[in-house]
């Protein structure tokens, strides 16, 4: 005989609500109705009160059961008190009125008044710079300056998509760099670990290698002597060194080679550039260690050296002028310059120091004497020499960048192919209302005076897209918004080609269903269901995309 387990009494719950909220009709009549048995079975107490309590279960009070209380009261979701909310009404953003504005993080204004939205330049104001009587100076000024045009060139800006994949990566792309010889050719990282190669000339010709890490790839550079090898770096510690052609990969350097042994001694790979001169790969971790490999040999040289004392190295540049000295910034709030040739803990030639956690910094492409740093306070730092006074920087520029739960950080980088080392392209956080479209724009922003040269959109395209990188020698922008792939160009190239061959938007994969979220967690499986309902929604004429579906398979 089967054992008879004993019944258990369901706990006493209370729902609280605002006495304001808003009820349909039906629910205010089937109330009326069916008022007096609810107040005689249930217990509902309303008389005096500001908020309703249902009382359910009256068999918790015999067994001695604690009340379970559900809360359908109105909190904010930043200060986390009732009576007022803020956050995203549609295309607004509504501030909490315990804290200072969201954008610029001062007070006495909100967010839609805030004037560094109305004006990107407000409050720019250009630091004096002091003659530093050093080599390096005039050095700059006899052999680099002249190559620098005096008459500041007009831009050209990618404004219009050209191509796209959708749904391309099977998580939120992280990563993204064009190849160095082929102008067609785009690769991109995603959170799983996985390295695509697209070559948006032909947009069907596509691949996906999916062995390549076991997590997220943080940063890629291509092998300056071998441009069919390209090396990444990612979350689960290693540095793997793929053959573009085969797929086949090989990791020079390993830091897990235990396995998973717990977070406090698990290392993650993050910035990541290459020393060409040296043939060095210099790499960090999340302890604030630098690691190094040697090209030639695939092997790991030296030891490791301490470079942040406090939290993980997030990015790493190399000058283009002298690859020996290069940047490093952290979760320390501080970005610094280095010199190889005299490498060993706390030796930085230089610390500039950020309020809050930086995400990126880079010097200039051509000179590679300025240096342009994006951190999660909603600024761009600039400083225009690196030869002078870095103990401040020549101008801050107040930007919607800071958030980052579950992004890839929003990362400003410079226009290779920009002469006057002024323009620079990011990803904004803070969405604007497009003709009654919430819509997340790529700002250009010239650094120099801190305004906004443009900012590009497409109403099909309502994903935050934080992952921006402009091509070193076309008018190109690659995009990378969730898990699709944008090709953006100036508008009059786009009518040229679409002249001669259709715009295509390739379709990859299903749309999967939402899961359910914990604690309001947002899965990338569903990111791009939205765009998919919208673009099909669009009622734009001046952007009609053609949606053709891929029916090949990515080969792994």
């Amino acid at each position: 005989m089967a054992p008879v387990t004993p019944r258990t009494a369901f706990p006493k719950v209370l729902i609280e609500r605002d006495s304001d909220s808003e009820q349909s009709s039906s629910e205010e009549e089937e109330e009326k109705l069916d008022e007096e048995e609810e107040e005689e079975e249930v217990g509902v107490s309303t008389a005096n009160e500001k908020t309703e309590k249902l009382e359910l279960g009256s068999d918790a009070n015999r067994k001695g059961k604690a009340p379970i209380t559900i809360s359908l009261k109105k909190v904010c979701k930043v200060c986390k008190k009732p009576g007022h909310e803020a956050g995203f009404k549609g295309a607004a953003y509504i501030d909490c009125p315990m804290k200072p504005c969201f954008l610029c993080k001062m007070p006495g204004h909100t967010t839609l008044t805030c004037p560094h939205r109305v004006s990107t330049e407000h409050g720019v104001v250009p630091a004096p710079r002091r003659k530093a009587c050093k080599p390096l100076e005039y050095v700059f000024e006899r052999q680099l300056r002249p190559s620098l045009p005096s008459i500041k060139p007009k831009y050209v800006i990618p404004d219009q998509v050209n191509c796209a994949v959708i749904r391309y990566h099977s998580r939120r792309i992280t990563c993204l760099e064009f190849h160095p010889t082929k102008n067609n050719i785009l690769l991109s990282g995603d959170k799983k670990g996985q390295l695509g190669v697209w070559d948006f000339g032909k947009v069907y010709e596509k691949v996906v290698y999916g062995n390549i890490h076991s997590c997220l790839v943080n940063n890629m550079r291509f092998n300056p002597t071998n441009d069919c090898m390209v090396y990444s770096a990612s979350s689960d510690g290693t540095i793997s060194c793929t053959d573009l052609e085969t797929g086949i990969s090989s990791s020079p350097l390993n830091l897990n080679p235990d396995g998973w042994q717990g977070p406090n001694t698990w290392k993650m790979l993050n910035g990541l550039d290459i020393n060409s001169e040296k043939g060095l790969v210099l790499v960090a971790d999340s302890f604030g260690f630098l690691h190094m490999v040697d090209i030639r040999s695939n092997n790991r040289s030296g030891d490791a050296i301490l470079i942040h004392k406090k939290g993980k190295v997030v990015g790493i540049h190399c000058n283009p002028i002298q690859p020996d000295i290069f940047l490093t910034c952290g979760n320390d709030h501080f970005a610094r310059i280095w010199d190889l040739r005299q490498i060993e803990a706390g030796s930085s030639l230089y610390d500039l120091k950020h309020t809050r956690v930086v995400n990126s910094a880079y010097f200039s492409p051509i000179s590679g004497t300025k240096i342009l740093t994006t951190s999660q306070d909603n600024r761009l730092r600039v400083w225009d020499s690196i030869f002078g006074n870095v103990d401040s920087p020549s101008r801050e520029i107040v930007h919607s960048h800071d958030f980052n739960r579950h992004l890839t950080p929003f990362k400003a980088e410079w226009d290779p192919k920009d002469p006057s080392e002024s323009l620079a392209v990011v990803g904004r956080y803070i969405s604007e209302n497009y003709n009654g479209a919430a819509l997340h724009p790529i700002d250009f922003i010239d650094t120099s005076t801190g305004q906004l040269v443009a900012e590009v959109m497409d109403p099909n395209i309502t994903t935050i897209s934080p992952v921006n990188k402009l091509h070193p020698r076309d008018d190109i922008l690659a995009t990378g918004s969730s898990r699709s792939l944008f090709i953006w160009k100036p508008k009059e190239k786009s009518e040229l080609v679409e002249e001669k061959d259709e715009q295509k938007i390739v379709v990859c994969g299903k749309a999967e269903k939402k899961r359910g979220k914990k604690n309001g967690n947002i899965s990338d499986e569903s990111d791009d269901e939205g765009f998919m309902s919208k673009s099909k929604k669009s009622k734009s004429k001046k952007t009609e995309w053609k949606l053709s579906r891929c029916t090949t398979k990515d080969n792994r």
